[in-house]
C-alpha cells in the first residue's frame, strides 16, 4: 500500500510529453504567420471558421465529453451571444468587446435556468429536450420586436473606428487574429479544466453517476457548472460572428443545423479528449466550405452526405474518433 502511494505522488499531474508541447507550439507560430504568406480572402474566410467551429465543438464537448450530457439546443447560446452585443451596439452604441462578456453573463444565467431542471434528465431524455429549448428559443426570437423579429438586426456600417466596433471592411486579418486569440484562450482554458479537480469529477460523473455520488460528487451540481462553462465558451463565438457578418437573424443565429455539425465534429475527431474537436474541425469545416464552391450556395447538402459517411465509418472502425489514430503514449500523461 505505502509503495502504491508513494508511486501516486511521483506520478506527474500535467501532461509532460514533449512531442505534444513541440507540436503545439509550432501550430500556433503557424497560425500567427499565416496571414505573412498573402493568403486569399476565402482562406482568411477558412481559418476564421476552422478557429469559431473548433471553440464551438469544444464548448460542446464540455457538457457531451466531460460529463455526458448529449445536447441538441446547444446553438441558443450562440444566438444569445450574437443578439445580445448586437443589440447592446445597434441600440445604445456600446462597443461589441462589452457586448461579449454581457453575452456571456446572459448565458451564463440561461445556462443555469435551464440547467436546473433539465439537468435531472439523461440520456436522450435530455437531448430531445434540448433540442426543443432550441426550437423554442429560435421561435421566441422570431416573434421578439423589440430585437427585430424574424428580419433580425442590421447592424450599422462603423469605418471611423474598426477595434471599437470590430468592424474590419478593408481586409479579413484584424477578424482572423481576433479569432485565434480567442481560440486559444478556449482551448488553454479547457486544458486546464480537463487536468483540474472539476475535470476529473466531471469524467468520474460520465462514467458512473452513481459511483461518483458514492464518493460525495454533488452530480447535479457539477452537471450544472460544465453546462455554465460550455455556455461560457459557445457565447463568445456567437457575438464575434455577429459582427463578421453584420447581419443577423433568428434563422440563422438559432440554426439547430449548427448544434447538430458541432455534435459531428466533436464525435468524429474524438468526444471526451481536449484535442479531438480540433482534429474533427480541421477535417469536416475545409469539407464544408470547398463543396460550397465546388456545387454552389450550401453546397448541395453534399457535405451533409460525406459527413453522415464519414460518421458511420468512425462509429463502425474508430468509436474513439480520430484521436484514436494518435499512438497512447503521446496522448497520456508520463506514468511512473
Amino acid at each position: 500500500m505505502n509503495n502504491n502511494l508513494q508511486n501516486a505522488k511521483l506520478e506527474p499531474l500535467w501532461h509532460t510529453n514533449k512531442f505534444i508541447f513541440a507540436l503545439i507550439f509550432f501550430l500556433v507560430t503557424l497560425f500567427f504567420f499565416f496571414p505573412f504568406i498573402n493568403p486569399s480572402n476565402f482562406q482568411l474566410h477558412l481559418m476564421i471558421m476552422i478557429f469559431m467551429y473548433a471553440v464551438m465543438a469544444q464548448s460542446w464537448n464540455v457538457i457531451a465529453g466531460f460529463s455526458g450530457q448529449i445536447s441538441l439546443g446547444h446553438v441558443i447560446f450562440f444566438g444569445i451571444g450574437g443578439y445580445t452585443s448586437s443589440f447592446f451596439y445597434v441600440e445604445y452604441g456600446i462597443t461589441p468587446w462589452i457586448g461579449i462578456f454581457v453575452g456571456i453573463l446572459f448565458s451564463s444565467l440561461v445556462a443555469i435556468a435551464i440547467g436546473i431542471p433539465m439537468l435531472r434528465l439523461s440520456g436522450h431524455y435530455f437531448a430531445i429536450a434540448t433540442l426543443l429549448i432550441g426550437f423554442s428559443f429560435q421561435t421566441i426570437f422570431q416573434r421578439w420586436d423589440l430585437i427585430g423579429a424574424a428580419s433580425g438586426l442590421w447592424i450599422p456600417l462603423n469605418w471611423d473606428s474598426p477595434w471599437l466596433t470590430l468592424q474590419f471592411h478593408e481586409s479579413k486579418i484584424p477578424y482572423y487574429y481576433i479569432f485565434l486569440i480567442f481560440f486559444l484562450l478556449s482551448y488553454f482554458s479547457i486544458w486546464i479544466l480537463y487536468r483540474s479537480k472539476i475535470g476529473f469529477k466531471l469524467r468520474a460523473i460520465r462514467d458512473d453517476p452513481q459511483a461518483a455520488a458514492s464518493l460525495g460528487i454533488p452530480v447535479a451540481k457539477y452537471k450544472i457548472i460544465a453546462f455554465v462553462i460550455s455556455a461560457i465558451v459557445m457565447s463568445p463565438m456567437g457575438s464575434l460572428f455577429a459582427q463578421y457578418i453584420l447581419v443577423i437573424e433568428p434563422e440563422r443565429m438559432f440554426d439547430i443545423e449548427i448544434s447538430i455539425i458541432v455534435l459531428l465534429i466533436a464525435v468524429m475527431g474524438g468526444v471526451g479528449n481536449v484535442w479531438g474537436p480540433l482534429i474533427g474541425t480541421i477535417i469536416l469545416i475545409p469539407l464544408s466550405e470547398y463543396t460550397r464552391i465546388f456545387f454552389g450556395g450550401t453546397g448541395g447538402s453534399v457535405d451533409l452526405i460525406i459527413y453522415g459517411i464519414l460518421i458511420m465509418l468512425i462509429c463502425i472502425f474508430r468509436p474513439s474518433g480520430l484521436i484514436s489514430f494518435f499512438p497512447k503514449k503521446i496522448l497520456e500523461r508520463k506514468k511512473f
